[in-house]
């Protein structure tokens, strides 16, 4: 069953990839995301619903255009595959809360919980895609990221009771917006405000799962984003006063900190005898 529901999920998270792609172009640009329909940028020719089938469609037309031959950036199917990827990873990590749970109102918690991190899945990739391409992060998603897992994880905790979860949840996106608006205020050269804000729901996800989630997810999107940077100064891609976007890194860490972080934080207290 839970192989079933993966498959499944990964398969809509292919297509949510698709819309993303859409998303991660007009949004910066302030265009609606529903009208007019996707066209070629080169010849103005309408995507044919038969050649706008995630990544499959890329590698048929040969990244590109069927009209025109103009090539297709071969971002598209990367962020189509990175979407289906995570939304099998999400599915993989919460669907067997959902099966295991005891009551209806576990199950339906458990579900809100899954719903809670495709969402995340799903905001996060636009968000990478926008921070890479334009050292942005939009409050147009940022914000309803934030809403949408306050509004779930609401709902899970009156569901189950699970007050706390929810306390730790508000204190953790408190704790680590105020963190990066820290250091927003000694250098904004180094931290933008969009990242500000976009620690209020990572913090959020990450403290619904525990203090140790939090941590690791909040020490590992600097790590990353070092990680990173520092290989690109070296390549010599960037020098060492240019923008490198953060929010990509926030994003991993955050997943790193969900996915492994509470088992990272007791293995790191075990090796130095604190737990």
């Amino acid at each position: 069953m839970i192989a079933v529901v993966t498959t499944g999920v990964g398969l809509f998270g292919l297509a949510i990839g698709s819309f993303l792609n859409v998303v991660a172009h007009r949004v910066p640009l302030g265009q609606s995301v529903v009208a007019p329909r996707s066209a070629c940028p080169a010849c103005g020719h309408e995507i044919r619903a038969y050649d706008n089938v995630p990544v499959l469609s890329w590698l048929i037309l040969r990244g590109r255009c069927r009209d025109c031959a103009a090539p297709i950036s071969a971002r598209y199917p990367i962020v189509e595959a990175v979407t289906a990827a995570l939304f099998v990873v999400v599915a993989a990590a919460f669907a067997p809360s959902i099966a295991a749970a005891t009551t209806a109102a576990g199950a339906w918690a458990a579900s809100l919980v899954l719903v809670a991190h495709l969402a995340l899945a799903g905001f996060g990739v636009a968000l990478a895609a926008i921070d890479l391409d334009t050292q942005r992060l939009p409050d147009a998603l940022v914000l309803p990221l934030l809403g949408t897992g306050v509004a779930l994880f609401t709902a899970a905790a009156a569901l189950t009771g699970a007050w706390g979860d929810l306390l730790r949840a508000g204190i953790g996106a408190a704790s680590l917006g105020l963190v990066y608006f820290a250091i927003f205020l000694i250098s904004p050269r180094a931290m933008g405000f969009g990242d500000v804000k976009l620690a209020l729901p990572l913090g959020m996800f990450l403290a619904w799962h525990g203090w140790g989630a939090l941590v690791v997810g909040a020490i590992g999107a600097f790590a990353l984003g070092a990680a990173v940077g520092g290989a690109l100064i070296l390549a010599r891609r960037v020098d060492r006063r240019g923008g490198i976007p953060f929010g990509p890194w926030m994003i991993a860490g955050a997943w790193l900190g969900i996915l492994a972080g509470e088992v990272l934080a007791r293995a790191y207290l075990q090796l130095f005898g604190l737990a």
